[in-house]
């Protein structure tokens, strides 16, 4: 069976520092037939558990553990039990919406997890938050970034525990790096490619972003 990727968008809310947004998150579904993970948990249980179907449930990543993309990972664990993937840089965002559950594995730069006959490499990439990491599946063609590329420039870095240095330095030296016609696969909004972006990482700095 050959691997693929499913999408889902859902909709909820992300607070922190005291602010509520209502938005949209890009939920990832990396399998094949008899089995898949998910990347990022966001928002609605329901709709992430019909995706993943009666496919075995490898394991649930997080991209980072602001509330939004992990908003739904406790309701979809109450349904199928499955392993649950954080960078322990996070584990202060974590405590905050499951504060007596803690993730039952790291995520590490350089590890990697197998599904469906493919890798996900983990990229350690802080700046939008200390232990933000991206996937890249390199059989795939794909880098899913979470909150650290956007079609467009770097995610936010404007609250708590985020920093623009770090997220460029993160964005130039570990995604910039990969081939060009990687498709980059976001955590909200459209996607685009590593070869786009590049081309405007002297803007972003410039600009502050």
């Amino acid at each position: 069976m050959v691997a693929r990727i499913d999408h889902l968008v859902t909709s909820g809310t992300f607070s922190l520092d005291g602010g509520i947004w209502n938005v949209d998150n890009n939920v990832w579904i990396v399998g094949d037939d008899a089995e898949c993970v998910i990347i990022d948990a966001a928002h609605d249980a329901d709709a992430i558990l019909t995706a993943v179907g009666d496919r075995m449930l490898m394991g649930v990543l997080s991209t980072h553990a602001h509330d939004d993309h992990i908003g739904a990972l406790g309701a979809v664990l109450a349904a199928r039990d499955a392993p649950t993937y954080l960078q322990p840089g996070d584990m202060m965002l974590w405590d905050r919406v499951y504060p007596d559950a803690p993730p039952t594995r790291p995520l590490e730069h350089g590890q990697r997890i197998t599904v469906a006959g493919i890798d996900l490499e983990v990229l350690h990439t802080p700046g939008h938050s200390p232990g933000a990491v991206c996937f890249y599946a390199q059989e795939l063609g794909t880098v899913f970034t979470g909150d650290t590329l956007f079609h467009g420039g770097p995610g936010a870095t404007g609250r708590s525990f985020s920093d623009f240095p770090t997220i460029i330095e993160s964005i130039r030296d570990r995604l910039l790096t990969l081939p060009p016609e990687t498709v980059v696969l976001t955590g909200h909004g459209e996607s685009t490619t590593i070869g786009a972006e590049a081309e405007h990482l002297a803007e972003w700095i410039a600009r502050g972003h």
